[in-house]
C-alpha cells in the first residue's frame, strides 16, 4: 500500500502533463512524471535499500536453520606397550551427535530475523518517498527559475520598447540625451539579474539531472504549472497523517526485533541438550556395542545477565526513539505548513492589490510619458514595480508547491487541497 501511495504522491505534487518516454532527447520537454520515474530507476540509494532487503532476507532464512549434527571417531587403548601394543586391544567408536535447542530459542531467532526483514522493507519505502520528494522539489526549482527568467525577459522587453519613444523625445528636445543612458543602465541591470538567474537555473538543472542518473542535463525545458493552489486541511490532520510515514512505521518492526533479541538473551542460560549415539568395536574380543550419551551444560557461572540488561535497555529506548523521530517529522511538516499558509496569504495580497494596480499604473504612466506628463524615471520605476510584483508571485507560488511536496512526502499520501485543485 505504501509503495502505491508513494507513486501517487509523485504524480500529485503539481499539475503536469502526462509522462514522457524514457531516454528523452536533450531538446525534449521534461514532465514531473517522467522525472520521478527516471529518478526511481536511477537512484543508488534506492538500489542500496533494495540490497538491504536482500541482506535481511538472507538473515531471515539463516535464522531458521537447524543446528548441524556432528560425527566423531574415537580410538582407545592403542599404540601403547605390552598388551596394548599396536591396535590389538583397541576400542574404536563411531558416533553421531545432535544438539537440540530447547525453550523456544529457534522461534525467537526466527522472529528477530523476520522483524529485521520487515524493517528493511519499510526502510526501502521510506527511501523511495525521500527520492520522490527530493526529485519533485528539484523539478519545482527548475520550473520556478524558468518562470523567473521569463519575467525578467518581459521586463527587458518593456524597457526596450521605451527606446523608440525616448529617441523621438530626445530629437524633439523634450528629453535629455542622458535619459537614453539611464534606460540603457536599467536594461543592463535587469540583464545582469537574468544572467545570475540563468546560472542558478544551470545548477538546478544539473541537480535534477543527477537525481535522474545523468551527469549533465539531457532534457530541454521542464513543463508544469505553478499557478494552481488550494486551501490545505488543518495542521492537526497533517500531524495525524504523519504516523503513516514509513520512518515511523518501521519502529513497529524495530520493537519486534529488539523484543525477540531480549527473549533470546533471556533464553540463552537455559541449557540445550546434546544427544549422541555411536557404535563401539572391541578388537581384543571382536565384540560390538552401542554407545549412548546425553550431555547438558550447567549454567553456573554465565547467566547472560549483561546481554539481558543490554537487550532490555535497547527495547526500552525504542519508544523514545520513535517519539524523537516523530517530533522531527512534525517540526519539518510544521515549517512546510507555515510556509504554505504564508505563501497563500502573500499570493492573495499580490493578486488582489499589487499585481493589478502596478499593471494599471505602469500602463497609465507609459501612455502619459508619450504625452510628456511623466518622466523616464517614473516609467522605469513603474515597470520595475510590475516586475517585482510578478517575481514575488512566482516565488510565492514556488514556495507553496515545494511546501506541498514536502508535506506529501511526510504524510505518505497526496496532500488534499480544497477548491478542486488538479493536484
Amino acid at each position: 500500500m505504501l509503495s502505491k501511495n508513494a507513486t501517487r504522491i509523485a504524480c500529485a505534487i503539481t499539475l503536469l502533463a502526462c509522462l514522457s518516454p524514457a531516454g528523452a532527447a536533450h531538446s525534449q520537454t521534461l514532465t514531473m512524471g517522467a522525472a520521478l520515474r527516471r529518478a526511481l530507476n536511477a537512484s543508488p540509494r534506492l538500489t542500496a535499500a533494495e540490497r538491504d532487503v536482500g541482506v535481511a532476507r538472507g538473515q531471515r532464512i539463516q535464522s531458521g536453520a537447524l543446528i548441524n549434527p556432528e560425527i566423531s571417531y574415537e580410538q582407545d587403548d592403542s599404540f601403547g606397550t605390552g598388551a596394548y601394543r599396536g591396535t590389538r586391544s583397541a576400542e574404536t567408536t563411531l558416533q553421531i551427535s545432535q544438539m537440540f535447542e530447547l525453550s523456544g530459542k529457534r522461534d525467537a531467532r526466527i522472529a528477530a530475523g523476520q522483524a529485521g526483514l520487515d524493517q528493511a522493507s519499510i526502510e526501502r519505502q521510506a527511501v523511495r518517498l525521500e527520492v520522490l520528494g527530493e526529485t519533485a522539489i528539484a523539478f519545482l526549482n527548475v520550473l520556478g527559475l524558468q518562470r523567473r527568467i521569463e519575467i525578467l525577459n518581459e521586463q527587458i522587453g518593456a524597457i526596450d520598447r521605451i527606446t523608440p519613444l525616448l529617441q523621438r523625445r530626445v530629437e524633439a528636445g523634450a528629453s535629455s540625451i542622458a535619459e537614453t543612458g539611464r534606460a540603457e543602465v536599467a536594461s543592463a541591470l535587469v540583464k545582469a539579474d537574468r544572467e545570475r538567474t540563468k546560472s542558478s537555473l544551470a545548477t538546478a538543472r544539473r541537480e535534477l539531472a543527477v537525481l535522474m542518473g545523468d551527469i549533465e542535463p539531457k532534457f530541454g525545458a521542464v513543463s508544469g504549472r505553478l499557478d494552481t493552489t488550494g486551501r490545505p486541511p488543518a495542521f492537526q490532520a497533517v500531524v495525524a497523517a504523519i504516523d503513516a510515514n514509513p520512518q515511523l512505521v518501521r519502529w513497529t518492526a524495530v520493537y519486534a526485533q529488539r523484543n525477540a533479541q531480549l527473549i533470546l538473551a533471556r533464553l540463552k542460560p537455559y541449557p540445550d541438550v546434546t544427544v549422541s549415539a555411536g557404535w563401539r568395536h572391541y578388537n581384543s574380543t571382536g565384540d560390538d556395542a552401542v554407545r549412548l550419551s546425553v550431555s547438558i551444560p550447567i549454567p553456573v557461572f554465565d547467566q547472560n545477565q549483561g546481554n539481558i540488561i543490554s537487550a532490555q535497555e535497547s527495547l526500552a529506548k525504542t519508544a523514545a526513539e520513535r517519539k524523537a523521530n516523530r517530533n522531527t517529522l512534525i517540526v519539518v511538516a510544521g515549517r512546510a505548513y507555515d510556509t504554505l499558509q504564508g505563501s497563500l496569504r502573500e499570493l492573495a495580497i499580490l493578486r488582489e492589490a499589487a499585481l493589478p494596480r502596478s499593471n494599471d499604473a505602469a500602463n497609465a504612466i507609459f501612455e502619459g510619458y508619450g504625452q510628456g506628463r511623466y518622466s523616464l524615471l517614473e516609467v522605469l520605476d513603474s515597470q520595475a514595480s510590475v516586475a517585482q510584483a510578478r517575481l514575488r508571485e512566482q516565488e510565492a507560488q514556488q514556495n507553496f508547491h515545494v511546501a506541498v511536496a514536502t508535506i506529501e512526502g511526510l504524510v505518505g499520501n497526496p496532500f488534499a487541497l480544497a477548491r478542486g485543485s488538479a493536484r
